[in-house]
């Protein structure tokens, strides 16, 4: 029996085939998106996974000022920061951010599901959320993929 053709074959960043997807957030979960965005950031749905290389999409996500939050969320939930001085923790909720800066509650979630490391940070680099319907991506002309078929 021949064992060369059993090895497995772990991509690297020279075999990695990276593609831009845009993703429509209107009238879409918070959470779910964020998981399906998350894995495709992260490459999971690909046949070449390798969980040490970025071998995820470039994701763009619109519409995120239209994305749907389920049970008190908009009230209850509490987005914390900090200035960097003493006694700089500053404190918000989802319907202030929301009002101000949509585009960041869609970056915090996809965050919180990455990994917390240095591929992580090279991770969340390959996201571009927008509040609105226009992108700045034109020119890499995203592919435009519907979330509710991936699983």
């Amino acid at each position: 029996m021949d064992t060369l053709s059993y090895k497995t074959k772990s991509a690297n960043a020279a075999t990695v085939d990276k593609q831009w997807v845009l993703v429509d957030a209107e009238g879409q979960i918070l959470g779910r998106l964020a998981s399906k965005v998350a894995t495709i950031l992260r490459g999971k749905n690909k046949p070449s996974f390798t969980p040490h290389v970025d071998c995820g999409d470039n994701v763009v996500v619109i519409n995120a000022s239209k994305v749907a939050l389920t049970g008190s969320k908009a009230t209850d939930k509490k987005y914390l920061r900090h200035t960097g001085y003493p006694g700089g923790q500053r404190e918000t909720t989802t319907k202030e951010l929301f009002e101000n800066h949509p585009e960041r509650i869609i970056e915090n979630a996809v965050k919180g599901m990455l990994p917390k490391n240095k591929l992580g940070a090279e991770l969340f680099r390959n996201l571009r959320v927008y509040a609105g319907e226009t992108h700045e991506q034109e020119a890499q002309k995203p592919v435009q993929i519907n979330l509710n078929d991936l699983k």
